[in-house]
C-alpha cells in the first residue's frame, strides 16, 4: 500500500487570488498581459522643424518690410506703400498679369481635361505617348521657347503679308493683352496641370461614373459638367493654384519678347525706386497668397458632405 503524502492545505492568500471575482491575476499572466509602452512623439523635434521652416520664410519677409519702412536719418515712413497706387504703370501691370493668368487657367483646363478624360475612358495605351507630350516643357528651357516664338512671329508678318493671316500674327502680339503670352504660359503650364488632373483622375473611378449617367440618360456635356468635374474640384483648384503661380512670378519670355507684365514691371522700377520695388515685391507676395488661399478654398466643398441625406438605424433596418 502506497503511503499517501498530505497535500497542503489553501491559505487564505491563495484563495483570494484564484477566487473568480477578484481582480487580481497571476505574476505571469500579467506580464503576458502587459501592453508594450509606446515611445513617446517626438514634439519638440516637430516644433522646432515648423520654428526653423517659419524663420526661413518670414525673416527675410520681415527684413524687406524693415527697408521698405526705414529711412536712415528719418525713422519711420510708410511712402514707399502709399506711392505703390500712384506709380507709373503700377495698375495696368496687375491687371495685364491677373488677366493672363485667368486666360492660361481657363486655356490649359480646356485642352488637358477632355484629353485626360478621353484617353482614361477611351484609349488607355495613349496615356504614355499624351503623359511624355505634356512633360517636354520641363525639357526645354524658356530660352529656347522664346527664341523660338520670336522667329516664328518675325516669319510670319515677312511671308503671310498678302493673306488673311497677317492680321492674326498682329492681334496676337497687341500689348494691351498679348495672346502670344497666353499661348505661352499654357506650354509652361501643361506639365503641372496634367499631374494634378492625372492624380484626381486616379482616384476616381471614371468608367463607373461615366456608365453610371449615361445609362440614366445624360449627355456628355452634362457627364463631364455635372459629374466629373465636381468630382475632380480639388484637382483643378491644384492646377489653377501652379498655373496662377508661375504667370505672376514668370519674366524671362514677357520680357524678351518685349511685354511689360506685373514681374517685368517690377524689375523696370528696381533701379531707380528700390524701396519701393521690395514694396510692390512684398505685396505681389501678398496678393498671391490671397488668390492661392481662394483658390484652395475653392477645391474643398464642405456643403457637399454636409447636403448628404442622414439615414437613422432603424430606417437602415425596415430597408
Amino acid at each position: 500500500m502506497a503511503a499517501m503524502t498530505p497535500t497542503p492545505a489553501p491559505t487564505a492568500s491563495d484563495a483570494a487570488d484564484t477566487a473568480p471575482g477578484s481582480g487580481a491575476a497571476p505574476a505571469g499572466a500579467t506580464a503576458r498581459t502587459r501592453a508594450p509602452r509606446r515611445r513617446p512623439r517626438p514634439r519638440v523635434w516637430r516644433a522646432a522643424v515648423l520654428l526653423l521652416a517659419g524663420a526661413y520664410f518670414l525673416v527675410p519677409l520681415l527684413a524687406s518690410f524693415v527697408f521698405t519702412v526705414h529711412v536712415p536719418g528719418q525713422g519711420i515712413s510708410f511712402e514707399a506703400y502709399t506711392e505703390l497706387l500712384a506709380a507709373d504703370g503700377f495698375t495696368e501691370s496687375m491687371l495685364l498679369s491677373l488677366g493672363l493668368a485667368a486666360a492660361t487657367i481657363a486655356t490649359s483646363l480646356l485642352l488637358a481635361v477632355p484629353a485626360l478624360v478621353a484617353v482614361r475612358l477611351g484609349s488607355p495605351r495613349l496615356r504614355p505617348v499624351v503623359e511624355v507630350m505634356c512633360m517636354l516643357p520641363l525639357v526645354v528651357p524658356p530660352i529656347a521657347l522664346v527664341t523660338g516664338i520670336t522667329t516664328v512671329l518675325r516669319w510670319g508678318p515677312e511671308h503671310l503679308s498678302r493673306t488673311p493671316l497677317y492680321q492674326t500674327f498682329l492681334a496676337v502680339q497687341d500689348e494691351r493683352f498679348p495672346v502670344v503670352l497666353v499661348l505661352a504660359y499654357t506650354v509652361l503650364a501643361l506639365p503641372f496641370v496634367y499631374r494634378s488632373l492625372d492624380a484626381g483622375l486616379r482616384a476616381v473611378d471614371v468608367p463607373t461614373l461615366v456608365e453610371a449617367a449615361r445609362s440614366c440618360g445624360a449627355s456628355w456635356p452634362y457627364v463631364v459638367l455635372r459629374v466629373l468635374l465636381p468630382n475632380l474640384r480639388a484637382s483643378l483648384a491644384g492646377a489653377a493654384f501652379l498655373t496662377l503661380a508661375l504667370v505672376l512670378g514668370e519674366f524671362t519670355i514677357a520680357s524678351l519678347l518685349g511685354f511689360r507684365p506685373f514681374a517685368v514691371w517690377i524689375v523696370t522700377i528696381s533701379g531707380a525706386h528700390a524701396r519701393m520695388s521690395v514694396a510692390v515685391s512684398i505685396l505681389s507676395l501678398l496678393i498671391t497668397w490671397l488668390l492661392l488661399l481662394l483658390l484652395s478654398r475653392a477645391g474643398t466643398n464642405p456643403a457637399t458632405v454636409s447636403s448628404a441625406p442622414r439615414t437613422s438605424p432603424t430606417s437602415r433596418k425596415e430597408s
